[in-house]
């Protein structure tokens, strides 16, 4: 029999699918078996893994300056916006991640001091009030000290949650302030009736389209104004009650070290934006410096004259690493990064911002 041989290769079949099933399970498993060496190299280098003890988002330990002793200084941060959506894809938001972190250190006995370190205009006014209440009840509970370094800018709900702290250090360019409170809403009534658009609305009670942006500023009660102000200077209150007792707290645990509120501070508090030094003069920070001078500080307040500076993140797991095929029925999102992310606003909620970031 004469086999041909010009078209041989043309005629043989392709591969079925389950060897194509075959060598993708052999690439993912060499993947798997890739990341658990590299984290395993990892957690030699001194990163130690916290099982979440009550709940809370797993963390692992991650050695920022070993000093070779037994002391430590946890350094926690606070970046961005301060808000309550979810920031951690097992549905963790900002406060549980804040939380769970400093009940980590609290419960090390090895840690003998936190840094919180914070970068943020502000944000949400519960958000931000959860965090200040957290903050202390750190302290009160565990009896130990925590350092506020103010980086960038901490203003508004930044600064609402630094006057936890026991310190607050601030760089001479620090943007701080703007305590105050906002609520901010649009009104677009004047375009509906340009092209045509006229609302119907049904309510129950005589204010419940309050903040409805398609009523006619005609429409809107001067009862209905008093009440938002009302509400706007009750929050407001509990502002300025929180720089006073965290600042008077501060004064009587520091002494003659730390540094007291101005008499007319009241003055100040309008929602202006005012610099590290001047937040120095007027006693809104105890001092001026740099992360060096904040764990100096530390140090100081915890009794200890050296130790390891950790810090804490999130335990990543391999479906952090392809996240597109992690978990059953979880939302995946796509971001484009123009270099300049601005805030998420939310309507009807109150927020401690600098008016510059509300649209």
């Amino acid at each position: 029999m004469i086999r041909p041989t010009g078209g041989a290769a043309a005629g043989r079949r392709r591969p079925r699918g389950w060897v194509w099933l075959l060598v993708l399970g052999f690439v993912g498993l060499g993947l798997w078996v890739t990341w658990t060496v590299v984290s395993g190299l990892v957690r030699l280098e001194g990163v130690t893994v916290a099982a979440g003890r009550g709940g809370g988002p797993r963390l692992e330990e991650v050695v920022l300056e070993d000093h070779g002793v037994r002391e430590k200084v946890a350094v926690v941060d606070l970046q961005g916006i301060i808000t309550s959506e979810l920031v951690d894809p097992l549905g963790f938001d900002l406060v549980d991640v804040i939380r769970a972190q400093l009940k980590r250190a609290g419960q090390d006995s090895r840690v003998r001091a936190v840094i919180l370190r914070i970068n943020s205009p502000g944000g949400e006014v519960l958000a931000s009030d959860e965090l200040y209440r957290a903050v202390r009840r750190f302290q009160q509970e565990y009896e130990k000290p925590v350092v506020a370094l103010m980086e960038n800018v901490a203003a508004s709900g930044g600064y609402y949650v630094a006057v936890a702290s026991r310190w607050i250090v601030a760089n001479e360019m620090t943007l701080t302030g703007s305590i105050g409170v906002i609520l901010s809403t649009w009104n677009y009534r004047g375009l509906m009736d340009k092209v045509g658009i006229r609302p119907y609305t049904y309510k129950s009670g005589r204010f419940k389209d309050m903040l409805s942006g398609s009523r006619d500023p005609s429409e809107i009660p001067p009862e209905e104004r008093e009440m938002l102000q009302a509400l706007i200077d009750e929050v407001f209150a509990r502002f300025k009650q929180v720089v006073a007792e965290g600042r008077k707290a501060a004064a009587e645990a520091n002494q003659s070290e730390g540094r007291q509120l101005v008499e007319n501070w009241e003055e100040f508090a309008d929602g202006r934006v005012f610099s590290g030094a001047e937040a120095y003069r007027l006693g809104f920070v105890d001092e001026l410096g740099n992360f060096e001078t904040a764990k100096e500080r530390a140090m100081a307040l915890a009794g200890v004259e050296e130790a390891n500076v950790v810090r804490y993140q999130r335990r990543l797991t391999f479906a952090d690493l392809f996240p597109f095929f992690g978990g059953e029925g979880r939302a995946h999102t796509v971001k484009v990064d123009f270099g300049l992310e601005l805030p998420h606003l939310r309507a009807g909620h109150l927020y401690f911002l600098p008016p510059a970031l509300v649209p």
